[in-house]
């Protein structure tokens, strides 16, 4: 069994919580997901089978797609509802004002990552520091923001829809926004709407995963994940020498798109003669060198 499965993570269930499941449902150790979800968000959990593990770290769309839930004037030590809260201060925020502060929000930004994130410092998660009561300093991050809206807002507790880059963290963008509007903030929900290209509608849900029938339950090829980088196409003989290593003279090599130049030092997606087989280079030699094979679905 190789590919990938997509779930709908459900709340009080961690991501390894689910690969858990798959690897008991498919008999295999070889079971890794595509962006760790918190125990209390839902949403979109890629969950990659066999040799499609190796694609976790080379998947083309990085990004990430949310629907946050926030309540204005309540802070958290864990910067959402679920933390120690303090006490609700009152607030009188119009949608003008939240608008206006979201813009600065949106593009390229900086964000200091939480204490309470499986983040290391030293060899140590971050949270762990945290939850003995110690706050260590953390470097900020360049994080880009593509999309920042507003969904519905009452002047204390709103929805916003967000997409960002890999590494962003929600609930640190709610607590600087609170801290830009001049009051405090949290998190009180949140969806993975997107990730790794798929969305909540190719989902199934962890009880589909447990009593589905393996060939019922929808396996996505590694081809779903790997279509935005440029591909070429080997014939029998070039299939056969590059799955053995062999390195093939570039000059030689067909794609697809015909009229543009295949692009050395890119990751190329390399196909055989109907499936995806592998990610592969161009070295300064004008040879195309293999970096990751997979196994077709």
């Amino acid at each position: 069994m190789n590919g990938i499965i997509c779930v709908n993570k459900p709340q009080h269930f961690t991501s390894f919580d689910v690969t858990a499941v798959a690897r008991k449902k498919f008999g295999t150790k070889k079971v890794g997901h595509g962006g760790t979800l918190d125990p209390m968000a839902t949403g979109v959990l890629p969950v990659f089978i066999g040799s499609a593990t190796k694609a976790v770290d080379l998947v083309f769309d990085k990004s990430k797609s949310y629907r946050a839930g926030f309540r204005l004037g309540l802070s958290s030590d864990t910067l959402d509802i679920w933390g120690e809260l303090s006490e609700q201060q009152n607030v009188n925020v119009s949608m003008e004002q939240l608008e206006g502060v979201l813009e600065h929000f949106r593009g390229e930004i900086e964000q200091v990552p939480p204490m309470y994130s499986a983040l290391k410092v030293n060899g140590q998660k971050l949270c762990d520091l945290a939850r003995k009561g110690v706050e260590v300093e953390r470097k900020a991050r360049r994080i880009t923001i593509t999309r920042l809206e507003v969904v519905e807002f009452d002047g204390r507790d709103g929805v916003l829809d967000v997409d960002c880059s890999s590494g962003t963290y929600i609930r640190s963008l709610v607590d600087d926004i609170g801290k830009a509007l001049g009051t405090n903030a949290v998190m009180s929900s949140l969806v993975r709407t997107k990730s790794c290209g798929f969305t909540l509608s190719q989902c199934i849900t962890v009880d589909e995963l447990k009593t589905k029938p393996q060939d019922e339950i929808p396996l996505w090829s590694v081809d779903n994940v790997m279509s935005g980088y440029f591909p070429i196409t080997l014939d029998n003989v070039q299939q056969r020498l590059y799955l053995n290593g062999v390195r093939l003279d570039a000059g030689r090599l067909n794609s697809p798109r015909k009229a543009e130049k295949i692009p050395e030092n890119e990751l190329l997606a390399v196909y055989g003669e109907s499936a995806l087989i592998g990610l592969a280079k161009i070295n300064e030699q004008g040879e195309l060198v293999s970096v990751r094979q997979f196994m077709p679905t």
